[in-house]
């Protein structure tokens, strides 16, 4: 048995479940939505992230998402 936690929701522009403890822009980079998109779940997502701003500060300049990296992997191999 899994016991989640978090506050999650679901978005239909992904089809998938998603974490609402998350920025918005934390959830579009992993999910790969556009800059700009309409988010159909905008406004429930946490105003600040649970990252140490470390954390935050590297995701920010890394230049690409982890959904984009796994898509490139993925179409590597």
């Amino acid at each position: 048995m899994s016991i989640i936690d978090s506050p999650i929701g679901r978005c239909e522009a992904v089809h998938e479940m998603v974490l609402l403890d998350e920025t918005q822009q934390e959830c579009a980079c992993e999910h790969g939505c556009p800059p700009g998109f309409d988010c159909p779940l905008a406004g429930y997502f946490a105003e600040v992230s649970g990252l140490s701003e470390e954390d935050a500060e590297m995701m920010k300049h890394a230049g690409e998402c982890m959904k984009i990296r796994e898509e490139r992997i993925r179409m590597a191999a």
